[in-house]
């Protein structure tokens, strides 16, 4: 009886041994996650691991059999991805077939089917839509009257408007654009370009935008509904600049700035010259700002690819073009709110704007791709 029990805890040992030693084997042949959080974690276990052998006989501790196990389990979670089929063969690891490093709302509350829908209206980078609305605010709240609060159903139309037909401009783009964003690497992973999308389900999806477009426009005065109407025609045509011309953020200011004269009409019902053409070419010059410092992260891919854009166009004069095109923005905006008889509260935040604008383009490293995106 004696040797049958002597036999069974040496057979119970060698099991342990085996299952240390394969741990073991997986934990050196694996490579370690590249979290130094995770690494530690990783060696405390296998210590844990190891110390439930270093009992007094050798054999197995029974008091360390939960601990080993969680410690055997956390091991082999952790070390489930091996490089060594790759090293071996010196081949370099893979990229991902998507931007893993920016998960957004999209990866997390939509179906699958639906994200690259989303991602083609760009819903998870909502600046273009800030872009877009601002000067649809500006307007609506320089043609409210004097001691009134501005319309906030309109402001929350032209809101949604602005959310729908950037998407809708954004498509249009991507479809006709999609045989140089395979070839550029900040857009090569873009629904059309990288084959998530067809043609035809982007052509479907923009039919769909400007159906919704449609209804916000309906809610609007018979003239806003022509005046914005007459808007498509820049935006379909957008896309095609860059090809024909080295000036395109301008046509994109001329685009992106038309809420200015069609927020004053769906308030008004007709157009003051004197107050939008100073307030339009405001926003024009904004965009001149904003997207040439935006296009000198792709200078090179554009440059190679054989499109056209301001940031090659001044090159090394850039910061003056810039500033100059800053100036102006603030200077018509200035002319806009006199012709408008704005009070001094108006010169106020026209100030500060100024001061941001003048830090932006001080400020910005055309060099960085990074600050040019930041900025």
């Amino acid at each position: 009886m004696t040797t049958f029990f002597r036999l069974s805890r040496a057979t119970r040992s060698l099991r342990c041994w085996s299952s240390f030693i394969s741990t073991t084997h997986t934990y050196f042949h694996y490579a370690p996650p590249a979290n130094p959080n995770v690494s530690t974690h990783i060696s405390r276990n296998l210590f844990e691991f190891s110390k439930s052998f270093n009992t007094r006989n050798g054999f197995y501790n029974y008091k360390n059999s939960v601990r080993l196990i969680d410690a055997y389990h956390q091991l082999v979670n952790y070390t489930c991805y091996s490089t060594v089929a790759s090293d071996q063969k010196g081949e370099k690891p893979k990229k991902s077939s998507g931007n893993e490093g920016d998960r957004s709302w999209i990866d997390v509350y939509l179906a699958e089917k639906a994200r690259p829908y989303a991602r083609l209206a760009r819903l998870d980078k909502p600046i273009g839509t800030w872009l877009l609305a601002w000067p649809c605010m500006w307007s609506i709240t320089m043609a409210t009257t004097s001691g009134s609060l501005p319309d906030i159903k309109m402001m929350m139309l032209f809101g949604t408007g602005a959310l729908i037909l950037r998407g809708a401009g954004c498509t249009i783009n991507d479809l006709l654009d999609r045989d140089i964003d395979t070839k550029v690497d900040r857009t090569r992973l873009r629904p059309i370009a990288s084959g998530l999308l067809s043609p035809i389900q982007g052509i479907c999806f923009l039919g769909f935008q400007l159906l919704l477009g449609l209804g916000i426009l309906l809610q609007l005065n018979n003239f806003s509904i022509v005046l914005g109407a007459s808007s498509l025609l820049l935006v379909f045509t957008y896309p095609l600049m860059k090809r024909l011309t080295f000036w395109p953020q301008a046509y994109l200011g001329l685009t992106f700035n038309w809420g200015a004269l069609l927020g004053w009409a769906a308030i008004r019902g007709s157009l003051d010259p004197a107050v939008v053409i100073p307030l339009y070419a405001s926003g024009v010059f904004w965009t001149l700002v904003y997207d040439t410092i935006y296009a000198h992260q792709d200078k090179e891919d554009d440059l190679r690819v054989g499109v056209k854009s301001t940031a090659l166009r001044f090159g090394d004069s850039t910061k003056e073009w810039i500033a100059g095109f800053g100036m102006t923005c603030i200077g018509s905006l200035a002319l806009s709110g006199f012709n408008a008889n704005l009070e001094w509260s108006y010169y106020t935040f026209l100030a500060a704007a100024s001061a941001q604008l003048a830090w932006q383009i001080s400020t910005i490293d055309l060099s960085s791709r990074a600050d040019c995106n930041r900025k």
